[in-house]
């Protein structure tokens, strides 16, 4: 049965009738308590959702939909190492990279109390995610002890990640979060983007005999990984010239993160430099194994296991907690709720924190590559919108920007703003200002104009009534940002588990690709372009006449 046929479905789509012409000022005019009722606080981090469109039988309705949908079980499921990507076969297990305890994974004690599944799917990858995380930590400790040196002798004092998606976003997203617990010698860049723009400014600025390589690859076959690979690799062989000796060390200075040692090789990676990237982890979900290589030799590798505690931490918490105070299956039900039961075609994300610049574009990967389908893992359609569009941007320069439009656009647009008590960046007179905007954009979206009794002027009137729900952590720690990320993950799982959706594959990101390799061919004018469609056609053309006059 389709989830939007069940009895649960049903019950709610009636009390979201009730509930659309309740505004916020009602609600909490009706509940004194209801920011006790409607918030959460988990290892220091707070998370209040009492500005949601929101009562107790909301929820409760919510939780009994969860149920319907079998949600323990796929809880268990996912921690067991059953096969949840069912159209690649696999497990999702990055759970396991951030697991720190000396016990299995996966083991029956990981799977949900309340999953019918009571034994393992597979095999305790905990052995080889260990002896990984050793090997993570030799080359940082090198690097940090300027052991680790360039063809001719100097210290590593540039790392240079070549990825994309999964590969670029979460290392990239975490390096600046944290930056001030790197170390303070080193320079650490991420380039993904097939635009020369991107890489020809890093390499531009970098001595070549300091300077170290990741190229972090699943397939080692992403093109715009493999293309960036190959300039940074002509680019430093050509700095070590004609020295036989000088090559194979510069060659030292290229590091490996791929399920495909074979390929790795034959680009010239020593053996020994390459890292694995598990089958069982996703691009996206892969910042927490060898994959935020580049992001644990910024920071150490004492600050890249706080980080991993922090997940799993997490982990712990969405095993364990019942529905009602699970934050991240709150998380996912709010947005149910917003997206299929109020309208809601969009989700913001606004970090009040300038270290979380990245987050919204990591975000965006997180979510809508995962559930951005309208069939289910059946093939069948699922029959209700599903992954809305994520977007954002960083407070309060957001404000600037699209805020006017939250305000009075007339769009139901959700919103979570993620802020810090304190922050890492203690000059006087900015961070109470920057909370004090966090706060006061919440409150407005929520109520509206009303607030400061600005109802007579049309122009100047706020409607109100935008959901939002706000994140505090105490400060932007490694752990606490670990404990937001897998956050973010459950509650993406628990979003597809609902509503039947393979959160794991990604087959609509393939089509491009292969059309991509397609028409290359054409573009670079080795061969004459056949099968495509008029635009196409006309598009290459213009390109090519362009291009033949200068």
């Amino acid at each position: 049965m389709k989830i939007t046929e069940t009895a649960s479905w049903q019950a709610l789509a009636g009390h979201a009738d009730t509930m659309k012409p309740r505004h916020l000022r009602e609600l909490f005019s009706d509940d004194g308590e209801r920011f006790s009722r409607f918030s959460l606080g988990l290892e220091g981090m707070l998370f209040d959702y009492s500005k949601q469109r929101v009562t107790r039988e909301t929820l409760d309705l919510l939780i009994a939909l969860a149920n319907e949908a079998k949600l323990g079980e796929r809880i268990g499921d996912l921690f067991s190492g059953a096969p949840v990507n069912r159209g690649e076969n696999r497990a999702a297990l990055h759970m396991a990279a951030r697991h720190l305890e000396q016990t299995p994974f996966p083991s029956s004690s990981s799977t949900s109390s309340a999953s019918s599944a009571s034994s393992t799917h597979c095999e305790d990858v905990m052995p080889q995610v260990r002896s990984a995380r050793e090997r993570m930590r030799q080359l940082v400790r090198a690097v940090w002890n300027d052991e680790l040196r360039g063809y001719s002798g100097e210290p590593v004092r540039n790392i240079v990640n070549l990825g994309i998606g999964g590969s670029d976003l979460g290392p990239k997203m975490a390096t600046l979060a944290l930056k001030p617990f790197s170390h303070p010698g080193l320079r650490v860049f991420h380039v993904s983007n097939l635009d020369a723009a991107d890489i020809w400014p890093v390499l531009n600025g970098l001595d070549p005999r300091a300077t170290l390589f990741i190229v972090t690859s699943k397939t080692f076959t992403t093109q715009e990984t493999l293309t960036n690979a190959h300039t940074a690799r002509d680019w430093l062989l050509a700095t070590a010239g004609d020295d036989p000796d000088d090559v194979s060390r510069a060659m030292e200075q290229f590091i490996a993160v791929t399920g495909n040692t074979e390929a790795a090789f034959n680009f010239g990676i020593r053996p020994h430099n390459i890292y694995p990237f598990w089958e069982w982890i996703g691009g996206r979900f892969s910042l927490w194994s060898a994959a935020g290589l580049s992001f644990a030799i910024s920071v150490g590798m004492e600050e890249f296991e706080r980080f991993l505690a922090g997940g799993a931490a997490m982990d712990r918490h969405f095993r364990e907690a019942p529905f009602a105070a699970n934050l991240p299956v709150l998380m996912a039900l709010l947005g149910i709720w917003n997206t299929d039961f109020l309208g809601a075609a969009t989700h913001l994300v606004n970090p009040y924190c300038q270290p979380l610049y990245w987050l919204p574009d990591y975000l965006q990967q997180l979510e809508m590559e995962s559930n951005g389908k309208a069939l289910g893992a059946d093939a069948a359609p699922v029959g209700a919108e599903t992954a809305p569009v994520l977007w954002g941007g960083i407070g309060s320069n957001a404000q600037h920007a699209y805020f006017q439009l939250l305000h009075q656009g007339g769009r139901l647009i959700p919103s979570d703003f993620i802020a810090c008590a304190e922050s890492n960046y203690a000059l006087p007179g900015h961070h109470d200002k920057l909370l004090a905007n966090c706060l006061a954009q919440a409150e407005a979206l929520a109520f509206g104009s009303s607030v400061l009794g600005e109802e007579a002027d049309p122009l100047k009137r706020c409607p109100g009534n935008q959901p939002s729900s706000i994140f505090l952590l105490p400060r932007l720690t490694s752990f606490h940002l670990g404990l937001l990320i897998a956050a973010y993950e459950h509650k993406v799982f628990v979003q597809g588990a609902i509503w039947g959706i393979n959160s794991f594959d990604q087959w609509g990101v393939e089509l491009g690709k292969k059309l991509a390799r397609r028409l290359l061919p054409a573009i670079a004018g080795k061969e004459s372009l056949t099968g495509s469609d008029a635009s196409t056609a006309g598009l290459i053309g213009w390109l090519h006449a362009t291009t033949a006059k200068r």
